[in-house]
Formats: C-alpha cells, structure tokens, sequence
C-alpha cells in the first residue's frame, strides 16, 4: 500500500470508494476520525487517526493525495506533511486551488526532495458511479506513477484524465472548466427564465428541458440535472435566489484581464452570481434613488 488519501469530504470520500470498487487498498485521514473509520469499515481501507500514522502505514515512495479545501488547509496539511515524508515521495494537490500557489508548493516539497502534483478534479456527487474527469499537472515521473490511480478514477482506464503539462498546468486547466461551466449554467438558467415568464404561451418547462435532451445541440449533463428537477418543481418557489461562487470563477476572470483575452460570457456569469448574493443590492437602491430625482418616479419601499 503506497496510497494515502487526506480530507473525506463529499469528493475525497467517493474517491475512496471508487478507489475501493476497483480493489485499489488505500490508507484514509480525515479530520474527524470518526469519518475515517466509517469510510474504512466500509471499503476496506486503513483509517489513520493523523498524518504521522498515515505516513507511517504507507510503503515507499508514497503518494499523498490531499482533498481538502483550498487555502489555510491545505497549506497546513504541506507543511506538517513536507518533514514526515521521504525523498522521492509525491504529494497530490486534488484542491481547486489557484494555479499560481502551485509552484511554490512543489518548490516547498523540492526542498525536501519530495514530488509534487495538481490536479482539478470534476465530476461532483456523481463521480463514484460515473467516473472522475480528472486533469494534473507535474513531471513525467510523477504522471507514470499517477497511472494507474487515475485509470481506477476515471470514468474508463483510457478516458476522463490527462497529464496537461508541468506543475500549476492542471489547475489552470480546472479554473478554466469552472469559468466555462458559470457561462453554461447562467445560459440555461437564463433561457429557462424566458419561457416560464412568457405570457401566453403557457410553457411547460420541464418537457421543454426533456425535448432538448434528444438531438438539440445543447443537450448536456447539466440540462439532463435541469430535467431532473424540473420534472419535480417547475416553479422554484422554495428556493432562495442565492447562487455562492467558487475561487475559480473569480480567478478565470482575473486571468482574462491579466493576458487581455475577452471573456464577456464567463466574466458576466461571475457578475450574476454576486448580483445574487445581495451584493448589487446597494447600486439598486442608489439608480432608484437616482431615477426619482430626475423623474420624480416612484419608490418601492423595503417590505411594502
């Protein structure tokens, strides 16, 4: 067992089982080991209550592959990790992390003359049955030894994962699928918007959705999801119009300016994202404020 998998979260925890599935024995750490020891009296693999335990469990050279989010937790799994491990091991950043934190991570772990990875990893709750698209970077050396994890991964041996480059090359490949996946989903979001609000016509948005799923140019996995809960609550009601961002989708857009390619679409899918959030909520009030004072137009005052 040379395997060790850290953060058993909605991802990390399905990539156990997947792993699992595919009779691939791994080592398992969650912060709650509570998790952990679920997730092992499930699939068979070994529950380590910390890293120094999983480290230990692990034959060499090791693979560590951390799920856990971006940022502070994962900075201090690398460095509690960076002096338990051994040269010639590799670490795994499977966070959707910035690409540019990429290389000074690997340069952090070259000091101790241990490997180093990235890699986005899509497919959601679905994953475990589906596959995972799984897209990394780092150096060849790393990407042989990766082989046969990501075979297990993927949806088959041969299709769903790619060594994309050198190392920061897989998240910049992620942040770039994000920033598409915000302009898909705010275009149906829109469309949907269109018909269920046209008067007349009384559109039935669920079969709608289903119609397209047969030979439209736009049938995908997200209108099949749509379909699903359409087909359930055409009207939505119970739900509070609040839609989070991930990072990824604030760096695709900061990427487009700094190399100055225009990316109107993602860059307003963003925009719509925080309008949702309540942060337009001020500039609302300030254009009918405006608006009155020019036209002396009337007001909607909160709550009446």
């Amino acid at each position: 067992m040379e395997f060790g998998l850290v953060g058993l979260g909605r991802m990390g925890g399905n990539m156990a089982r997947r792993l699992a599935r595919q009779g691939i024995r791994i080592a398992v750490n969650n912060r709650s080991h509570a998790v952990s020891q679920a997730i092992a009296a499930e699939t068979g693999h070994l529950a380590c209550a910390t890293l120094g335990e999983l480290v230990e469990a692990l034959a060499t050279p090791r693979i560590v592959w951390l799920m856990l989010p971006a940022g502070e937790a994962t900075e201090a799994a690398l460095d509690a990790l960076a002096p338990l491990l051994a040269p010639g091991d590799l670490v795994v950043d499977g966070a959707n992390a910035y690409y540019k934190d990429d290389q000074p991570h690997a340069d952090k772990l070259a000091a101790h003359k241990i490997d180093f990875a990235d890699a986005g990893v899509s497919g959601g709750v679905w994953g475990l049955d589906n596959g995972y698209c799984i897209m990394f970077g780092g150096s060849a050396a790393a990407a042989a030894r990766l082989k046969p994890y990501m075979e297990a991964l993927a949806p088959t041996p041969t299709t769903g994962w790619l060594h994309t480059g050198p190392v920061g090359s897989g998240h910049f490949v992620k942040m770039v699928h994000n920033g598409i996946e915000y302009g898909m989903m705010q275009a149906f979001a829109e469309g949907f918007a269109l018909m269920k609000n046209k008067p007349g016509f009384d559109l039935d948005i669920a079969d709608i959705s289903e119609l397209w799923r047969h030979g439209s140019v736009v049938r995908s996995w997200l209108l099949d999801l749509s379909v699903d809960f359409l087909a359930q609550d055409q009207t939505l009601d119970a739900i509070e119009p609040f839609v989070a961002d991930s990072g990824e989708g604030r760096w695709t857009a900061l990427e487009s300016v700094e190399q100055g390619i225009p990316t109107p679409v993602m860059s307003l899918a963003l925009m719509m994202r925080f309008a949702s959030q309540g942060k337009h909520d001020y500039a609302s009030r300030v254009l009918a404020k405006m608006r009155q004072g020019f036209g002396g137009h009337a007001i909607r005052e909160e709550g009446k």
